[in-house]
């Protein structure tokens, strides 16, 4: 984390306060973007952040297409030019675009998809692609302008370790209003980088991992998907271990009403990545899953 989170963190940690917690939040807050709509758009700024509606593309790039030859549905780009100054993580490339495409989001876990990484010189030509009539989730989403910031992600009820958080004192009801003023979150919020994705348990980057680095199917059981892992490495568990805390929420997409999402029952789409993955620049080893409650 860097100085300024650090000494914005700790501040806040004594405002509510958690010091009791203090080197456990110091420890597992994330550094993240959170990415909110700026209104709609109307396509006349091209390569611009958008959510819904439809991408810049280069012309003659193939649309992303499912196995059964569909295409799929467009989600969201990112101009990495925008988000560069968001990204304390420095894990993203500092130019470029990312365009996130979905298939059909069901069953829950394993979804197709594509994730696209388009460098500057690239998209020299990109413009407005309309849509094919009829893509794998059939819906037509509403286009708005995305504007990137850059936030604090402390751990989630799913993440978070209770035993740390409260006391006597301080309860789960407590820690959610200290997050809430930590992430800076606001109504206009759809999208998250690099936090904790929503969840009743745990283990997302479990199933990430075991199907990224394997092909295997997670079948709920963290050990055994570890083991798997491990045996990929030749029986090395340290090495799994890594992974697994290695994996990054590349992209965490919120049900919203304006643009038209609705993922189950008002749920979330999530984009993993291993770290070292997207470090390289590595946009073709991803996985998508989708949370509802």
């Amino acid at each position: 984390m860097n100085e300024n989170n650090r000494k914005k963190l700790e501040q806040l940690i004594r405002d509510y306060p958690f010091t009791h917690a203090r080197e456990y939040l110091l420890d597992k807050t994330r550094q993240g973007i959170r990415l909110e709509k700026a209104g709609s758009d109307d396509y006349a700024d091209p390569c611009a952040s958008r959510v819904g509606g439809d991408p810049d593309l280069p012309m003659g790039h193939d649309w992303p297409m499912t196995a059964d030859s569909v295409p799929m549905t467009f989600l969201a780009q990112l101009n990495l030019q925008d988000l560069a100054s968001h990204d304390h993580s420095s894990m993203l490339p500092t130019n470029g675009m990312l365009f996130f495409f979905v298939g059909i989001d069901e069953p829950a876990y394993n979804i197709q998809h594509r994730v696209l990484f388009l460098r500057e010189e690239e998209l020299v030509f990109a413009e407005r692609r309309v849509a094919p009539e009829m893509t794998a989730l059939k819906e037509q989403f509403n286009a708005f302008r995305l504007e990137a910031r850059a936030s604090l992600e402390p751990p989630n009820y799913a993440y978070v370790d209770f035993e740390q958080i409260e006391n006597d004192e301080y309860g789960y009801e407590d820690y959610e209003d200290f997050t809430f003023e930590v992430t800076g979150s606001r109504r206009e919020d759809v999208a998250m980088m690099f936090g904790y994705p929503d969840g009743q348990h745990d283990d997302s980057e479990y199933e990430a991992a075991l199907m990224i680095l394997t092909g295997k199917p997670y079948n709920y059981d963290a050990q055994q998907a570890l083991q798997h892992i491990a045996d990929h490495f030749a029986g090395d568990r340290d090495r799994a271990e890594q992974e697994i805390r290695d994996v990054v929420l590349l992209l965490e997409i919120e049900s919203d009403n304006d643009i038209g999402f609705c993922w189950w029952d008002a749920g979330a789409l999530q984009f993993f990545i291993r770290k070292e993955d997207l470090l390289a620049g590595r946009f073709d080893r991803t996985y998508c899953s989708l949370y509802s409650s």
